[in-house]
């Protein structure tokens, strides 16, 4: 039997992460966490011959959630120029796992036409060690430019 040796782990401080916002890159040292995913849609159809329905996959919907330090102004100015001029600002997030002590190599995700859902404008909390933000987002496109390696045995 062939398994997974610790070769296959991927830790999770282990890579980097960039938000691009009209046109300027940022590189996000502050992140915490990030998770992006896949939601499927599916709708349920009968079919002749068969008893119960099935299910087909009709369309995605990109969501995620972060959290940061906080420690930058580049999100409250996203909700200023919002409550200004109207105008809401979508971003891109680049995101890559890399590990050198790994076996797979690198993975690098592009999230595009995000959009977050809230934005912290200001916060205060004296029992805190450190102040920290998190938003959830959307997202309708994305690219892998970078996959990860099949481990031996896959």
């Amino acid at each position: 039997m062939i398994s997974m040796d610790q070769g296959g782990i991927v830790s999770g401080s282990q890579g980097e992460c960039y938000i691009t916002i009209n046109g300027r890159r940022y590189n996000f040292m502050s992140l915490k966490s990030l998770e992006a995913k896949v939601e499927k849609t599916k709708e349920k159809f009968a079919v002749l011959g068969k008893t119960g329905k099935v299910n087909k996959t009709t369309g995605w919907e990109g969501t995620g959630s972060m959290s940061y330090y906080f420690n930058t102004s580049i999100f409250a100015e996203l909700a200023l120029e919002l409550k200004n001029t109207g105008k809401d600002t979508y971003f891109e997030i680049q995101v890559t796992n890399e590990d050198a002590g790994s076996d797979v190599g690198k993975q690098t995700v592009i999230l595009k036409n995000c959009n977050a859902d809230s934005i912290d404008l200001a916060k205060l909390d004296p029992e805190s060690k450190a102040l920290e933000g998190e938003t959830g987002f959307t997202f309708d496109d994305f690219e892998i430019p970078d996959r990860f390696t099949d481990l031996p045995g896959m």
